[in-house]
This record gives C-alpha cells, structure tokens and sequence, in this order.
C-alpha cells in the first residue's frame, strides 16, 4: 500500500454530497413554490398523485444532476 491513489473516493464522495445538495436545494424550492404543504399533504392525507409526480420530480433532478457531474 506504498501508491494508493485515494483522488477517486474522494471526488466520488464531494460528488455525492454536491448532487444530494442540489436536489434538496430543488425540492426546497418546489416546495415554496406549490400552494400546499407536499410533504403533509403526502404523508397525513395520503395523496398518491402528489407523491407519483414528486417522485417523478425525484428522480428527473437526479438524472439531470448525475448528468451534469459525469460531464
């Protein structure tokens, strides 16, 4: 273990917490946007559309950010 090249992990690691940054920083901005409260709304009134396009929101934000970081 006398060359252990360690660059990889560790931009593996800021690359992760930067995408999980982002996407957290997206949802608390569609979040202001909306009129009602999605979370509550998802999880007290068990609104299953709200929680299909949240999702879908989900999981296009981290397309496009994994997108965006792999170049």
């Amino acid at each position: 273990m006398d060359n252990i090249n360690l660059l990889p992990i560790f931009n593996s690691v800021l690359y992760s917490i930067l995408g999980i940054a982002i996407l957290l920083i997206c949802y608390f901005i569609i979040e202001k946007l909306t009129p009602e409260k999605t979370w509550h709304e998802i999880s007290q009134n068990k609104n299953i559309a709200l929680a299909i396009v949240f999702g879908a929101f989900i999981i296009g934000i981290s397309m496009i950010i994994s997108a965006a970081i792999h170049g």
